[in-house]
């Protein structure tokens, strides 16, 4: 009975419509200058976009910027920019999570631990 019922639902699985899988690229534009400097931009049909722009950072890596959007399941569109040099990979949207507030307490230690910076006072790291 019970490899009838898993049966039934593999191929459930196996015939849902899976609409990403038939996904085709319907914008594709790239310039590669050759130094360093290129644009991507990129679209498919399911609704994915990418644009990024790369130019030649202080050491000769690649700095980036762009964004990439994407549907969600409720029919929203989902976008995120970001930065990528030296700094690192820095991504704002809003769908990435934002610590929550400090509590008034960890403000004033913060405070605090300031003025004593300020007035020369270390403690050992033992």
């Amino acid at each position: 009975m019970k490899l009838a019922v898993f049966a039934c639902l593999l191929a459930l699985a196996a015939a849902a419509p899976r609409p990403d899988q038939d996904a085709v690229v319907t914008l594709d534009e790239r310039t590669d200058n050759g130094d360093g400097t290129f644009s991507l931009r990129l679209e498919t049909s399911n609704g994915i976009a990418e644009e990024r722009t790369g130019v030649v950072g202080s050491e000769g890596q690649s700095n980036m910027q762009g964004s990439y959007s994407f549907t969600l399941p409720d029919g929203t569109v989902a976008v995120v920019t970001f930065v990528a040099d030296e700094g690192g990979f820095r991504p704002e949207s809003d769908l990435l999570p934002t610590p929550h507030p400090l509590p008034a307490h960890a403000i004033e230690q913060l405070r605090v631990a300031e003025e004593q910076r300020a007035q020369g006072i270390t403690f050992d790291r033992k």
